[in-house]
Parts: structure tokens; C-alpha cells; sequence
């Protein structure tokens, strides 16, 4: 089976047990997911979701974030861990934004990744949740099953983000970094995966090689 194979029997599989592929961080407008992804950053997305709301009740706009106390920024994010680098980053970011770019998230990757604390994971989650376009998120999850399946054996996510983006068709490729997130925390996880009640162990390497075991 080669990969693109795999990647379609990947995408049919999720589907079926993951029909809603959303992002599970809570944002209303592209500034606020943006900045809900730094904040992630070694953190659950549930506890980000505990922070973002008096965060973003405090600071509105891209214009109220460059100006921002970062001291004050750092209290409002202090439980979620590194608050000190995503406070900078946070101020920084958006003072960008309001130097460079009007106060406007941009809709490419190659723009995003300009801004202070944004990556390629992050720029290819805004670009695809906000702007629709094709896009792979890769994180812990993509990475850890992407390679229990079959895909690769690396652990360089841009190499992975490229790898994937060879394999999957565009339009579904955002959807299936969603679902890979939602499969990692309920079956895949990275200590005990519950192989056995996976919907893709009919055509995962990892558990071709494991099952006798």
C-alpha cells in the first residue's frame, strides 16, 4: 500500500468516528485563535480555554495587545505555563500586526511566520480554521500517529508538514490534522495506545508490528 493509499483510508476511517473536526481552542475572530495558540504552547488547550476569556474581554484588539503592560498580559496567562516568553511574544506579535500589517491577522503562512512567537504550526492553523485554505497542522499528535501509521519516521515537523501535504488531498488535509488531535487524546495516545479499538489498526504499521506481541 502506498501512501496516498494509506492517507485516503486514513481520512475515511477519521470521519466515520470524528464527523465534527473542529479546533477545540474557543476563539470568535482570528486575532483571539491566534493568540489562543501561542498560549498552547506546552499547554492544554482546555486550560487555555479557562484563560482566554478575561484575557480577551481585557484586551480587544491587536491595537490594546501592543500596547499592553506585558506584566499585565502575564497575569492574566500566568497558569498556562511559559507566560513570561508568551506574554513578550503576545505584545510583540501584535505590535507587528498594527506596524506592518494595519491591525490585521494576515492569510498566508509566509506572513504569519514574520510575527514574533508564530511557527509553522500555528501559521497553518489560522490560514485553515479562519481563511479555509489547505493547510497541516502538525503537532505532538500529527507527528506521534502519522508515524505509527506509516507516514515517516522523523520527528522535523516542516519535513512532516511536507510530507503530509505530498499525501493528502488539499481540501481534507485541515480536517484530518483536527481529527488526529481528537484520536490522540481518545485512542492514540503516546504511552498506552489502545490499538485494539482503533479505527485505522486494519491498515497501521504500528499495530502490524505490535499485535503479536
Amino acid at each position: 500500500m502506498d501512501s496516498k493509499e494509506r492517507a485516503l483510508l486514513a481520512i475515511e476511517a477519521l470521519k466515520k468516528e470524528y464527523p465534527d473536526a473542529i479546533c477545540s481552542l474557543v476563539y470568535t475572530e482570528p486575532l483571539q485563535l491566534l493568540i489562543a495558540t501561542r498560549l498552547a504552547a506546552q499547554c492544554t488547550d482546555a486550560r487555555v480555554n479557562m484563560v482566554t476569556p478575561a484575557l480577551f474581554e481585557r484586551f480587544k484588539t491587536a491595537e490594546d495587545f501592543a500596547e499592553a503592560d506585558i506584566l499585565e498580559v502575564e497575569r492574566y496567562i500566568h497558569s498556562c505555563g511559559l507566560y513570561k516568553t508568551k506574554a513578550r511574544d503576545i505584545v510583540a506579535m501584535c505590535q507587528m500586526l498594527v506596524s506592518d500589517f494595519g491591525g490585521v491577522v494576515p492569510d498566508t503562512i509566509e506572513k504569519l511566520i514574520k510575527l514574533p512567537g508564530v511557527g509553522r504550526k500555528t501559521a497553518n492553523l489560522v490560514v485553515g480554521d479562519i481563511f479555509g485554505k489547505p493547510a497541516v497542522v502538525v503537532d505532538t499528535h500529527c507527528i506521534r500517529i502519522t508515524s505509527r501509521l506509516g507516514f515517516h519516521s522523523i520527528k522535523d515537523a516542516n519535513k512532516i508538514e511536507k510530507i503530509l501535504r505530498d499525501v493528502l488531498p488539499p481540501e481534507e488535509s485541515n480536517d484530518f490534522c483536527h481529527r488526529l488531535v481528537l484520536h490522540g487524546r481518545a485512542v492514540c495516545d503516546a504511552r498506552k495506545p489502545k490499538c485494539d479499538e482503533c479505527c485505522m489498526n486494519g491498515f497501521c504499521e504500528y499495530y502490524s508490528q505490535n499485535k503479536a506481541i
